[in-house]
């Protein structure tokens, strides 16, 4: 079903009604949808789940930024959670939104799509005219798992320019990655918008799925690589251990090499979203390492890079035996804003524990 056939079907039935902000896992109130999207599922599940409807999205542009492959696309607006101090808070679609633009970032070498800490500066302009300079959050979707998005006002039909300016890339960078991504500056992406062009993105509802416990596949993205992290069996070095804590799968790996880590070894846990393996940057992570009641290990982890593992958070350490008791603690959870089927999931994340193998 294309969106435009859900709004005249729904039409009937007061689509569109009063949006509001919906409480950590409860019963969402609004009936009858935001801003023409169905209605959310009631009591879903503390977990990633099958959401109401995919939106499909068009590609805006390409260009460089430095090192950075920057890609530009839009789809309908759409609502999405952003982390508060309490919980979650649902982002309602304003009258006035158009579009929900998104962009991604990624380094072209090695095809992995990478996070800047410092977030995304994005300026709009229209025939020289500032439409916006809203900064997009950092997101995490089904569609097209980690990137940069939010809801925008246009200013009609037209030839838009999109400044870009992905920020600082501060995530320790290893491998072929060392010494890349600083001073990326900024890329400008021209576009041509129609309303009608937009209004025949594909729109699918998922009836029987939705609030299922799972996740849609990710979109494939043309000449853009997806966000995924390598499966367990592909992480460099030794797996010595995986578990999960707030629907997050988490799997560590010990890498005796050098070039990680001025120590021994090198300790890197990949938190994941589970069934797609989209990496979970934004969070705060720390690890104990106990050998006989001794203490191995016990510090924080820091966010790095690597082209064989993406983003992780890793260690120098003296090394992991068989035996070893290992304790990994979310001291942040994500703070990535979410579309529908990730806001009920990574929230409450309790130690993971095991043995090491």
């Amino acid at each position: 079903m294309e969106r435009r056939e859900f709004l005249a079907a729904a039409g009937a039935v007061g689509v569109g009604a009063t949006a509001g902000c919906a409480g950590l896992f409860e019963t969402d109130e609004n009936t009858e949808g935001t801003g023409g999207e169905p209605a959310l599922v009631e009591n879903r599940p503390e977990a990633v789940y099958y959401p109401t409807h995919r939106e499909g999205m068009k590609m805006a542009g390409m260009g460089m930024a430095g090192d950075l492959s920057v890609g530009l696309m839009y789809s309908y607006p759409h609502r999405f959670w952003t982390m508060e101090a309490g919980g979650t808070n649902q982002v309602p679609i304003r009258d006035e939104d158009d579009v929900h633009l998104m962009v991604t970032l990624w380094d072209a070498d090695t095809e992995t799509v990478l996070p800047v800490d410092s977030g995304v500066g994005l300026t709009i302009e229209r025939d020289g005219e500032v439409v916006s300079t809203k900064p997009p959050w950092t997101m995490l979707s089904q569609n097209m798992g980690f990137h940069y998005g939010d809801n925008y006002a246009l200013d009609g039909d037209g030839t838009y320019t999109v400044t870009v300016n992905p920020g600082n890339v501060t995530a320790r960078r290893l491998g072929a990655f060392e010494g890349k991504f600083e001073d990326a500056g900024t890329v400008e992406i021209e576009f041509e918008y129609a309303q009608a062009t937009r209004d025949t993105i594909s729109y699918e509802t998922f009836e029987d799925q939705q609030g299922t416990e799972g996740a849609l596949d990710l979109m494939p993205m043309g000449n853009m690589p997806v966000s995924t992290v390598p499966a367990r069996e592909n992480l460099p070095g030794t797996v010595v251990g995986e578990g999960t804590s707030g629907d997050a799968d988490f799997v560590a790996t010990v890498i005796e090499d050098p070039s990680f880590a001025d120590a021994p070894a090198y300790f890197a846990v990949s938190p994941r979203t589970p069934y797609n393996d989209i990496p979970l940057p934004t969070m705060g992570l720390s690890t104990t390492v106990e050998r006989d009641g001794g203490s191995v290990y016990d510090g924080s982890l820091d966010g790095a890079l690597h082209p064989d593992l993406g983003y992780h958070y890793g260690a120098g350490i003296d090394g992991v035996q068989s035996g070893d008791a290992v304790t990994i603690t979310v001291d942040t959870t994500p703070r990535m804003a979410r579309h529908e089927g990730y806001e009920t999931a990574f929230l409450e994340m309790p130690p993971v524990e095991f043995t090491a193998e």
